[in-house]
């Protein structure tokens, strides 16, 4: 049992570190990471008790249209919005929450959260096989749902005048990800599983290019931001460059 709960979080704690240390111009504090990860293990309850609602109310579909409710309105839908939730009462406020990487930091850290709970859950029902499944597929996959959320988060926090679109943009991309991420899965339709291993991997090369993206425009970049000194930072234009104070 041990061996399998340790296999189910293997993963989360890889891509943690990983995502912690890509953030590379000023990290974040590491009691603000903890309780972001503690909230997506927190809001697993309430998530699983959406998803029996969702579940029941799609009861009556069928076939494809049954697996397209279950994967975007019981998963996908109740699953982010819930990290949504949780990155804005935790993280929007925060002082810490103060460059464009951040947001993505801490979104990945509250959904790797939630996938450590759901994943210890498959594992445990399900065995090794699924562990070592999960580990390359469902939780990298949770992980790059977080980074596309964190990515918008970022450019809403920084960009007053399009804050209201990056806000909606940082709900409903990680949504569609997920929810076409189950669907390939859970519609029933095997030509749809040979865009599995794709899909997955192209989840991660446009994570990856958000975080370099987001890393190159860092305000902590001094190779873009020469002459800046950030300990006078005030506050930030819209057009994404740094304000000082006079």
């Amino acid at each position: 049992m041990n061996g399998l709960i340790a296999l189910a979080l293997a993963p989360v704690l890889i891509i943690a570190f990983y995502i912690y240390f890509r953030d590379k111009y000023e990290k974040e504090p590491w009691g603000l990471l903890l309780k972001a990860m503690l909230m997506g293990v927190i809001i697993v309850f309430p998530v699983i008790f959406t998803e029996e609602l969702m579940n029941s109310a799609g009861s009556a579909f069928r076939g494809v249209a049954k697996g397209f409710w279950d994967a975007f309105m019981v998963a996908a839908l109740c699953e982010e919005a819930f990290k949504y939730l949780a990155f804005i009462l935790l993280i929007w406020k925060s002082p810490s929450f103060n460059e464009h990487f951040d947001g993505i930091v801490y979104a990945t850290f509250i959904s790797l959260g939630f996938a450590g709970v759901e994943n210890i859950l498959y594992v445990m029902n399900n065995g090794l096989s699924t562990g070592l499944v999960r580990a390359f597929t469902a939780v990298p996959a949770h992980a790059v749902f977080g980074i596309t959320m964190g990515y918008f988060m970022g450019l809403a926090r920084f960009y007053p005048t399009k804050r209201e679109k990056y806000l909606f943009a940082s709900f409903l991309w990680p949504f569609a990800l997920h929810g076409f991420y189950d669907f390939v899965l859970m519609a029933g339709v095997p030509w749809l599983l040979l865009f599995f291993v794709p899909f997955v991997a192209l989840l991660w090369i446009t994570g990856l290019r958000k975080m370099k993206a987001m890393n190159q425009s860092s305000y902590y970049n001094t190779d873009i931001h020469l002459g800046i000194d950030f300990s006078k930072v005030k506050d930030y234009r819209d057009d994404g460059r740094s304000k000082t104070e006079d």
